[in-house]
């Protein structure tokens, strides 16, 4: 096992990935910002009226402030819920706070659970990581396909 990796100390690692958790959600928020006015008058319009785009519309309006740190929680909306947030201009002093809370929850998450995973995966072997790698290539190439035939 790597040394280095088994050995990083938890305070460092939790900093890490949350500072890498904010970093990501700010700028898909200050993205989604700016090119909101644009956005309808370019090829990339279809963004704005997806299905994922549509569904972190509907989990903002439902969970209002509270949608930003729960979208951290899931998978496959986080990115849109902040660009959703950012598109929708959310006033800093609301989403600043929110984004923080959601950035903290999934630091703890990726620093704890989501470290065991990958300490385990690489206890088994470089086989399994490239057959885990390999499993997961070939189910998003089908759920791609899947999603551009039934669109």
């Amino acid at each position: 096992m790597m040394d280095w990796l088994r050995d990083a100390p938890f305070g460092w690692a939790y900093a890490f990935l949350f500072l890498l958790a904010m970093a990501r959600a700010n700028t898909t928020y200050w993205l989604g910002r700016g090119i909101a006015a644009g956005v309808k008058h370019t090829r990339f319009q279809h963004l704005m009226t997806g299905s994922i785009y549509q569904r972190a519309e509907r989990f903002i309006q439902r969970w209002g402030i509270f949608a930003i740190p729960l979208s951290f929680m899931t998978v496959g909306i986080q990115t849109a819920v902040n660009a959703s947030a950012g598109v929708a201009r959310m006033p800093l002093a609301r989403y600043i706070p929110s984004v923080i809370v959601g950035c903290l929850i999934w630091a703890t998450i990726y620093s704890t659970v989501g470290m065991a995973v990958v300490y385990a995966w690489i206890a088994l072997g470089w086989q399994w990581i490239v057959a885990g790698a390999l499993v997961v290539a070939i189910t998003t190439f089908a759920w791609i396909r899947y999603r551009r035939q039934d669109g």
